[in-house]
């Protein structure tokens, strides 16, 4: 498109993320954050914070924001794009209506959002769309003259997205010895999250066995299994497995586990496994501790050679993705015809989250969607 680096009618972007601890005493009231509602006692959060006790009650989660952010904005000034971009988390410092109230009085009256969820789903997508909804509330209850906000659509399918994640695999087989290293088995992973959930994200149409959130995760596997096979010559199986489930056991969540996986990769005599967190965008407490330690412990007790890919994280090409999305909704807001970016069977997600998608158990107020009571 000729006009490349107009960002109009947008004057900002901002960085929405879940945020984490810095340190031991943060731990406790951070959880209390992430479970506010639901009577968690304080006793049982720091059973569960002892997760991060041991990487000294710091998550990586807001250091990885942190150049995500320099990345945006260095890839920003060096293509000319003039678009600031903030950051404001849902469950720690920065916190999201700080930010918001620092972009009102910066004068943003049109904001795009960037969640760091690349997939549909009610956690990944839809409940960010309800903190806005509800930082909205506070700014107009304090009087604040609200900006308009729209979110960037998943952005799963991009190359600059899953490029990186090839890359990843590619040096994690490479890492494995050598006699191991054509019969690995690549596991892809991502978040456990309900079946219920997984059965309505995405808009009503893609609702169903594993929703959206199921489908986009085996589309960009598939995607990325090809590629690697391409690069390597080498055609690895693969399965979509999960981690980090966190709910009652006798709620149905999304199944195998990734340490379950390996158990039944192990004795059907598979030689190695390559651990491919493709849910995640950086590598945060739960690829560092479900994957690096609890799932290599898993494959040491096996005798199971496992590698972990990395993340997409600050990787220049996804800050030139994030610059492309930017670029491509712009532009459709302009009333200009894009073509945009998507790699795999499934296409570009939608701009605007439809009425129904993703829904929540108890309905609430959701900005940047065809249901936001914030036009």
């Amino acid at each position: 498109m000729p006009d490349v680096l107009d960002a109009s009618p947008y004057d900002a972007l901002l960085l929405l993320s879940f945020g984490g601890p810095e340190g031991p005493d943060d731990v406790v009231p951070f959880l209390e954050n992430v479970t506010r509602g639901r009577g968690i006692p304080k006793e049982r959060l720091k059973e569960v914070g002892q997760h991060y006790f041991l990487f000294g009650g710091v998550s990586p989660i807001n250091d990885q924001n942190r150049a995500l952010l320099d990345a945006l904005r260095k890839d920003f000034a060096e293509h000319g794009l003039d678009l600031p971009v903030y950051w404001g988390n849902r469950n720690w410092a920065p916190y999201l209506t700080d930010t918001l109230r620092e972009m009102v009085r910066d004068g943003r009256r049109r904001i795009l959002v960037l969640a760091t969820s690349a997939y549909a789903s009610y956690s990944g997508c839809r409940q960010y769309r309800e903190n806005l909804a509800d930082s909205l509330a506070a700014l107009e209850a304090e009087g604040l003259e609200l900006p308009r906000i729209d979110k960037l659509r998943h952005y799963f399918n991009h190359p600059g997205f899953v490029e990186p994640m090839v890359d990843g695999v590619v040096r994690s087989l490479a890492e494995l010895p050598e006699e191991v290293r054509d019969g690995a088995h690549i596991a892809f992973c991502t978040h456990s999250i309900p079946t219920s959930a997984a059965d309505t994200s995405g808009p009503v149409e893609e609702h169903g066995d594993g929703g959206a959130y199921v489908r986009q995760h085996l589309d960009v596997a598939q995607v990325i299994a090809d590629a690697v096979r391409e690069r390597t010559g080498v055609d690895h199986p693969w399965q979509l497995v999960y981690q980090s489930r966190s709910g009652a056991p006798h709620i149905p969540w999304l199944e195998p586990d990734i340490c379950d996986h390996l158990e039944e990769r192990r004795a059907a005599g598979v030689p190695a496994v390559v651990m491919a967190p493709i849910g995640f965008v950086s590598d945060h407490m739960e690829v560092l501790y479900d994957l690096d330690t609890e799932a290599a412990a898993k494959a040491e007790e096996l005798g199971l050679p496992v590698r972990r890919s990395a993340t997409v994280g600050a990787d220049p090409r996804f800050a030139a993705a994030v610059r492309d999305l930017v670029l491509e909704r712009s532009a459709a807001e302009r009333g200009r015809e894009v073509a945009p970016c998507a790699l795999g069977a499934l296409g570009a997600s939608h701009n605007l989250c439809p009425v129904g998608c993703c829904p929540a158990r108890a309905p609430r107020p959701a900005a940047a969607g065809a249901d936001s009571p914030y036009a």
